[in-house]
């Protein structure tokens, strides 16, 4: 359990940060966005996850067999496995949604 007194910020906000430093170890860049007592760590496209401050929350990229609900898999805050696991799907995501080729020319010329 995270002490209170060595919080800057919530706890969602403090778990999201540590998520985000174990992913830069990854070589991957987040950001990181707070509010209501939830954080966010926004990943790639269809990976962010949810932190409450207990739990990392993302969405696994599959389906429920009957309900077709997205289903969601959550590690508690502790788990060092967690970011590993964000790292994985990261992976699996950038072999779908490949990085746009860059802009040519003036980037601000319509």
């Amino acid at each position: 359990m995270i002490a209170p007194a060595l919080l800057t910020g919530t706890p969602a906000v403090h778990a999201a940060d540590q998520l985000s430093n174990a992913l830069e170890q990854h070589g991957i860049a987040v950001d990181v966005h707070d509010g209501y007592d939830v954080a966010l760590v926004s990943v790639w496209v269809d990976l962010l996850a949810w932190i409450d401050g207990f739990v990392y929350r993302w969405w696994t990229g599959q389906f429920s067999g009957r309900s077709r609900r997205r289903l969601y898999t959550a590690y508690t805050v502790d788990n060092p496995a967690a970011a590993r696991c964000v790292a994985r799907r990261y992976e699996e995501l950038q072999q779908g949604h490949p990085v746009s080729p860059p802009l040519r020319g003036d980037p601000l010329r319509c």
